[in-house]
């Protein structure tokens, strides 16, 4: 095979035919951005970038996977399929054989090959950037990083990057910012600066970014806090897009209030629900928001599933149906078929609250101190849509309803 015919080969992932960049591709996920975010910095002057790019390229909406969660969108995005495929239903699952629950942030528990793995097997450079580290050895998943073709880093331990393990050495001097805090939008800074600085030098093909949500858990759209933020970010999606190369943007999940009118979380405490109606330890409710950086959002939010006995389980889908905030309850295997989940890691009951809602187990097991403004949280269908930005015209076949998992296929497919 000439060089030529591999150059026009495209490359197969999970299924899916993508073709090789004729330009750079960037991708960038924008945590917990939803729409709203950019229409008030659009509509405020702060962000003539993004209106200009949303104006002369692409500007439309996608659907995130269910849970909308952090970890199931981005290793949908990442993989181009949703979790049914690639095994990554939430932070956290219950292991049954094992009585305890286990956090999905190793790679061994991602089932299908990432975009980005398979295109550096197909003679492409990739480069990956994150915000927090759990991400990151899910999403570098496959990367040889041996072959000076590849990089993966986080921003939360830039400090720690190294050739053998990120494919580059002294990230901090490379980007030129200090490390930042986790709690911070310095966090999601990082990220872009590094994206910029890595598509001038590295010159990757295939880029991807994804941030952090600090910013949009703390505040909504139009506010200060979030204004300053998209502001920031539409001077780097401005220097992206100066680069040359091919530039789409979605998110993993959208943002709602989850409050009372006196700024306290409208929480429904469902294990304490559940075991006041069926007795203690009939049920185990597990919260698959919950991961090591709770303090923005409590391990609360409004997807929840509830491990119960075969025997007992209508009785708790009949209870949980009755319970005011609550706006859907399935079985696992309805959830699994509506969500596109995998079966082995939720459990027997799945429960959805409204877009003002959240669901926690019991009150005493939440520490709420870190919520220092009113809970704004997510999980639910109500922040399931999220922009589809790219910086050049798209042509999306009659019909299809995009998924944020659909950006690559985008980005390298659909781009004119």
């Amino acid at each position: 095979m000439t060089d030529g015919m591999i150059a026009d080969k495209p490359v197969q992932v999970n299924g899916r035919l993508y073709r090789r960049p004729a330009a750079p591709v960037v991708v960038i996920c924008i945590d917990g951005s939803e729409p709203g975010y950019i229409e008030a910095a659009i509509a405020k002057g702060l962000c003539p970038n993004l209106d200009r790019i949303m104006k002369t390229g692409a500007s439309t909406t996608a659907l995130s996977v269910i849970p909308s969660f952090t970890n199931p969108n981005n290793l949908s995005i990442i993989t181009g399929r949703p979790p049914a495929w690639h095994g990554i239903a939430g932070n956290y699952f219950y292991d049954r054989e094992a009585g305890v629950e286990v956090m999905m942030n190793d790679a061994r528990f991602l089932r299908a090959p990432t975009i980005l793995a398979e295109f550096q097997g197909a003679g492409c450079k990739v480069a990956m950037v994150t915000a927090k580290d759990k991400l990151r050895t899910l999403l570098g998943k496959g990367l040889d990083f041996a072959t000076g073709t590849a990089v993966a880093f986080s921003s939360e331990k830039a400090d720690k990057a190294n050739k053998a393990e990120n494919g580059i050495d002294d990230v901090l001097g490379f980007v030129g910012l200090p490390l930042p805090e986790v709690y911070s939008a310095d966090l999601s800074e990082f990220v872009f600066a590094a994206g910029v600085k890595l598509l001038r030098t590295f010159k990757p093909d295939v880029m991807y970014l994804s941030t952090t949500d600090y910013v949009q858990h703390k505040a909504g759209p139009g506010s200060t806090v979030a204004d300053a933020f998209y502001a920031m970010f539409d001077r780097y999606v401005g220097e992206l897009d100066a680069a040359g190369c091919a530039l789409v943007m979605t998110a993993d999940h959208g943002m709602n209030d989850k409050h009372l009118p006196d700024g306290q979380p409208d929480v429904i405490y469902l294990q304490e629900i559940l075991d006041e109606a069926l007795g203690a330890g009939t049920t185990r409710v597990l919260l698959p928001i919950t991961d090591p950086y709770v303090a923005h959002h409590g391990s609360l939010g409004s997807f929840a599933t509830v491990y119960v006995e075969p025997e007992r389980r209508q009785a708790v889908l009949d209870l949980v149906r009755k319970l005011d905030g609550i706006t859907l309850v399935l079985s696992s295997e309805e959830a699994c078929h509506l969500f596109e989940l995998p079966a082995d890691r939720i459990g027997d009951v799945v429960v959805l609250s409204g877009k003002h809602n959240v669901i926690g187990t019991a009150a005493a097991k939440h520490d709420l101190s870190g919520l220092t403004e009113p809970l704004r949280s997510h999980g639910g269908l109500t922040e399931q849509t999220v922009p589809m930005i790219a910086n050049r015209r798209i042509e999306v076949p009659v019909g299809r309803t995009l998924r944020n998992f659909d950006v690559f296929d985008v980005a390298l497919n659909l781009v004119q």
